[in-house]
């Protein structure tokens, strides 16, 4: 085939021949045939689900392992990490790993960190939520941006958790509260809008002061243990020295009475032994009385140092040792 541009020479363009034409063809019908056959292919992690879309459309989910799908992105595959326990970090980042140990990025996020609680103070409250993706399918397109709805609704429970609070429970007693709390709101609100997510858990890292007034607050926190402190001495003088007063009065009470139980048994020990003498007395008085009378001088004369001797015919100084003296019964008969 040759044609003349005006002016110019002839030019002549040779066609190939259809041999060659059937030939680039075939390898392009190949080439094509081949790439459907990849693209039909795809592997699903085991900690991942994928959720396979036609034509823009969800179909099914595909588990993890090798899945097909129709070629030439009639089908598309989106992969979620369904297994993996994810995280969101509020007032500070994770920059990365090194030699072992964690490494935070410089950079001060105040404002998602810096709160007003209760009582009108200003505090610092670092933490981080724990979640895991449980519905794909919700994950991916009932929530546009999911995790920056999660971010902007867990900010907002904390503001409120720490905003009903004082200052001095956030820091101290409050906490494991506060996480319980934050973490339950947070998944209402999840289930509520069918986010597709279940938080695991909510961890406050630091809750301290702002730099500004750091010297102030670690002076009252001194005078908060100093008072502790003191407080405590007197609850352990407290429990010292009641324990002790009541085992000294409990000692003292036990000793009145078994004083009183002496007495009483010895006061009836003598009442008896003096109505068993009345007994004897009444029946033979004499006897008794020279009986009670030398048991007092076997008592009595042991302890004496001198002894009179006295010659018949006088007044004996113990008239009942007066032997030839006749009874008082005889003397009247």
């Amino acid at each position: 085939m040759e044609f003349r541009v005006q002016g110019g020479p002839p030019i002549r363009l040779t066609l190939p021949p259809r041999r060659v034409i059937g030939s680039a063809v075939v390898v392009a019908l190949v080439l094509i045939l081949l790439i459907g056959v990849l693209s039909c292919f795809f592997t699903v992690q085991p900690e991942e689900q994928g959720v396979v879309k036609r034509f823009g459309a969800v179909v099914r989910i595909a588990d993890p392992g090798l899945n097909f799908r129709l070629p030439f992105g009639m089908e598309t595959v989106q992969l979620v990490p369904v297994e993996r326990v994810l995280k969101e970090e509020f007032g500070f980042r994770t920059a990365g790993v090194r030699a072992g140990r964690t490494q935070y990025a410089d950079r001060s996020f105040e404002e998602e960190s810096l709160m007003l609680t209760g009582d009108l103070n200003m505090i610092d409250v670092e933490w981080v939520v724990q979640y895991r993706v449980k519905d794909p399918v919700d994950y991916l397109y009932k929530v546009r941006e999911a995790t920056r709805t999660l971010r902007d609704i867990s900010e907002s429970v904390m503001r409120r958790a720490v905003g009903n609070r004082l200052g001095s429970e956030v820091l101290t007693v409050a906490r494991v509260e506060i996480q319980q709390q934050v973490r339950d709101e947070i998944q209402a609100a999840m289930d509520l809008y069918d986010a597709g997510i279940h938080i695991i858990t909510v961890e406050l890292q630091d809750v301290v002061p702002p730099a500004r007034v750091q010297p102030a607050f670690n002076e009252v926190n001194e005078a908060r243990q100093v008072r502790e402190q003191t407080i405590n001495e007197a609850q352990r003088q407290v429990n010292q020295r009641i324990p002790q007063a009541e085992g000294t009065a409990l000692r003292r009470v036990a000793e009145a009475e078994g004083y009183a139980t002496e007495r009483i048994n010895r006061a009836e020990g003598e009442s008896a032994r003096f109505r068993a003498v009345l007994e004897a007395y009444l029946q033979a008085p004499e006897v008794t009385r020279a009986r009670m009378y030398l048991e007092a001088m076997r008592e009595v004369l042991p302890q004496v140092n001198q002894v009179l001797v006295v010659q018949e015919g006088q007044m004996p100084p113990l008239p009942l040792l007066d032997l030839n003296r006749p009874a008082a019964g005889e003397a009247r008969r």
